[in-house]
């Protein structure tokens, strides 16, 4: 029986270089070992594991296409990005065993690898379902179920799932290491410990890395991803890494089923189609699934995890505002106080004169002058560039001078009728102490869910109403696309600064400055008027006023 699959109107990758050639035996002796395995769970249970398109395009590539002279893999790394149900975990699981038993490796040692122990084991249990069903190999592999590692005796060749959080060892020898979700990783500890050794000691050794998108921008994930997508663009050259992207543009419109079946290789075949535009219609109803949708669906890196403010929405709020004729008028401020190192955020709210006005914002920003190239690199940002268009301020030193901060906000006093300023306690006690002293009103408005939930709602209904001015403010925008939002168990919600990289100091500046002019501009209290904001997915619009 003829096991091997022919791939039609298949060419070796793009990026074979001309000191590699294509042996097609190799390629399909490793067809031919995955597809005698079969799936060990769900519907499919028990059916072979026949490659699909873009799997068997993988395979051969990276298996078939070999340096002419040792005739040793070209590629060494390869970094797969697909959205969710395309057949990851068992397109990983076929390639550890396919390390494992059929790469004539004596002495193998390969590792699955991921966040933590459970999610190492998942393509790890695939593979013990595959084995379960090939009777041919199965006599040859001792399992060690509670150790998560199996043997293949013929070789003394070894399959071990490692996690980041028990990872122990330096000096690994890996022939393979398959890593799992790697956007998921929480630092780069396990990455670098893995992969330090890998390559020192074996003639082609492989590192597989197979993950959806991420939102970390910061991460190791991020770091490949990039990676991979400056060598498809032709930007950066290594001939050893191989690179693969499945999603959807950034500039691609999410609601388009041309786009859902772009962005998902596996799309009618392991991903129904019926399924696929129930999760678009819940993102579509919950706003705050809308991300999780374009991340986990589309395979869009995106700014949260959990969208909460819907930027369409807050892009409509770009009125043009006129400061000359903010002169004079009344305006409460929200001041969110950085560490020393990071961003100070200042803004000001200027309340509706009528019922046809807005809210009015009118933000300022500082950073410490010293360490503006490391921020511009850390966060990946053009601070340079907003302060050259005047929206962002830096201060003299390496650390924030808060008397330059005192200082601005005593110049804006002059302008406008600052009526209160509400602030976070923390590190504020002296510039607090000063601003009264300065004839300021204080107001300290705690952080958690009692002093930020409703201003916090407060500030998505307005935007949703259009009713919200900013002016298009760069940074101000930035940090509104940054936020994510922690909810307590009573429904309360509050920017959540733990939970993002991404500045949001701004937001919550913002928010603070809201709550001043919102409880200040009415006798009773607008909260209970008009009716707080309640997010509900049920509902057509994803909100209704409770």
């Amino acid at each position: 029986m003829d096991n091997t699959r022919r791939l039609k109107n298949y060419k070796p990758s793009q990026f074979k270089v001309p000191g590699s050639v294509y042996k097609q035996k190799f390629a399909d002796a490793s067809v031919m070992f995955i597809n005698q395995l079969k799936h060990g769970t769900g519907k499919w249970r028990g059916m072979p594991f026949e490659l699909i398109d873009w799997q068997e395009r993988i395979i051969r590539d990276l298996f078939g296409i070999v340096e002419k002279k040792s005739e040793c893999r070209q590629f060494r790394r390869a970094y797969i990005e697909v959205p969710k149900k395309n057949g990851k975990s068992e397109l990983g699981a076929a390639i550890a065993l396919l390390l494992l038993c059929a790469d004539a490796e004596h002495g193998g040692e390969i590792y699955g690898c991921a966040t933590d122990r459970a999610q190492a084991s998942r393509i790890f249990d695939v593979a013990i379902h595959m084995i379960d069903q090939f009777p041919a190999l199965k006599p040859y592999i001792k399992m060690s179920i509670s150790q998560k590692r199996m043997t293949f005796k013929p070789l003394n060749s070894f399959y071990q799932v490692c996690s980041a959080e028990a990872y122990t060892k330096d000096g690994l020898n890996a022939h393979g290491i398959i890593f799992d979700e790697l956007h998921a990783q929480p630092n780069r500890d396990l990455f670098d410990v893995m992969t330090a050794g890998s390559g020192l000691a074996r003639e082609q050794p492989l590192l597989f890395m197979i993950t959806t998108a991420g939102y970390d921008r910061h991460s190791i994930c991020w770091e490949q991803h990039e990676r991979a997508a400056n060598i498809l663009n032709g930007s950066v050259y290594d001939p050893t890494f191989y690179p693969v992207i499945y999603g959807a543009d950034d500039d691609d419109d999410w609601t388009d089923p041309v786009v859902w079946k772009k962005a998902n290789p596996s799309y009618g075949i392991t991903i129904e189609e019926k399924g696929f535009a129930m999760e678009f219609a819940d993102a579509q109803i919950n706003i705050t699934q809308e991300n999780r949708f374009r991340r986990l669906n589309l395979n869009q890196w995106v700014r949260q995890e959990n969208r909460w403010m819907p930027m369409d929405k807050w892009d409509l709020c770009n009125f043009h505002i006129d400061t000359k004729e903010l002169e004079g008028r009344a305006c409460y401020g929200g001041l969110d106080l950085s560490s020393t190192q990071d961003m100070t955020a200042f803004v000001l709210c200027f309340p509706p004169l009528d019922d046809d006005d807005k809210f009015i914002f009118l933000p300022f920003f500082w950073l410490p002058e010293d360490s503006l190239g490391t921020h511009i690199k850390n966060d990946r940002v053009r601070y340079d560039q907003w302060i050259a268009d005047g929206f962002l301020e830096t201060t003299p030193g390496a650390v924030i001078n808060y008397k330059f901060v005192e200082k601005k906000i005593e110049e804006l006093a002059d302008i406008y009728e600052i009526r209160e300023i509400g602030f976070d306690r923390w590190g504020a006690h002296l510039m607090r102490q000063n601003l009264e002293d300065s004839g300021f009103t204080m107001i300290r408005i705690g952080q958690g869910f009692g002093g930020l939930s409703n201003p916090t709602k407060e500030l998505l209904r307005q935007v949703l109403e259009n009713r919200i001015a900013h002016g298009g403010h760069p940074i101000l925008r930035w940090n509104m696309e940054n936020i994510v939002v922690s909810e307590d168990a009573a429904g309360g919600i509050k920017p959540d600064k733990k939970k993002v990289r991404e500045r949001i100091d701004g937001a919550v500046a913002a928010v603070m400055a809201l709550d001043r002019a919102v409880l200040q501009e009415n006798n009773e209290s607008a909260y209970n008027e008009q009716g707080m904001l309640v997010l509900d997915p049920t509902h057509p619009d994803g909100y209704y006023r409770g």
